[in-house]
């Protein structure tokens, strides 16, 4: 149908030069409930009426069909050369998008119709998604991102230098340990250990082996059967 539509304004540009569209925007892109305000401008003098047409593409198919005259405020400016026709929409709703096209047509003075159409401008309007969290500001966001990432960064540091402090404590229990080992055996004489010892040993056999010769025993009293 877009094709269609634009080959006809090609022909009759080519056919009627008295007439000129001038280039449309493009898009409108607007939130529910804004104000839309659609504009088309030609070059050219002559009495022209203008039209607007909606298209609007359902299931792989464009539709056209004419605005009505109580759909929207109408409006008209003029400047040296061109001439533009407004089309406005207080409170756009969904139905409102869809790509919208002026035509103008005049009769020849031998009776022939002939239309002239526009480029289009595109009508988008689009619904906000609801907020479903807090409505708080983006300064109060950054604060609590910030927030967390300093928390997220004790929680990384406070644990290692725990475990660095406490591997430390361990090390200075070892090396005092060690020390005191050291001192314990330090200024000690071999030679003298070695005498001490044998001297021990000596003194145990001498009361476990006693001589018997040296014993002295009583009188044994035996009992008489």
């Amino acid at each position: 149908m877009d094709i269609q539509l634009s080959v006809l304004a090609v022909s009759e540009l080519c056919d009627h030069k008295d007439i000129l569209p001038e280039p449309d925007r493009p898009s409108v892109r607007l939130e529910v409930s804004q104000t839309a305000t659609l504009e088309c401008c030609y070059k050219g003098s002559g009495n022209f009426t203008v039209h607007w047409v909606k298209i609007v593409r359902v299931k792989n198919e464009s539709t056209m069909s004419e605005v009505p005259d109580n759909t929207g405020e109408r409006g008209k400016r003029m400047t040296q050369e061109v001439t533009c026709h407004t089309l406005t929409f207080k409170e756009v709703t969904l139905d409102h998008a869809g790509l919208y096209r002026c035509y103008f047509n005049n009769t020849r003075g031998s009776g022939s119709k002939r239309e002239v159409y526009t480029h289009g401008t595109y009508l988008q309007v689009y619904k906000p998604i609801e907020k479903t969290f807090l409505d708080i500001s983006d300064r109060t966001k950054n604060s609590i991102i910030t927030a967390e990432g300093i928390l997220l960064l004790l929680c990384a540091v406070i644990p290692g230098l725990t475990l660095i402090c406490k591997k430390k404590r361990l090390n200075q229990l070892e090396r005092r340990k060690d020390k005191e080992q050291e001192n314990v055996y330090e200024g000690l004489n071999l030679e003298d250990c070695n005498t001490t010892y044998h001297e021990i040993q000596r003194s145990q056999v001498q009361g476990t082996y006693q001589d018997v010769g040296n014993t002295v025993t009583g009188d044994i009293t035996l009992e008489k059967p």
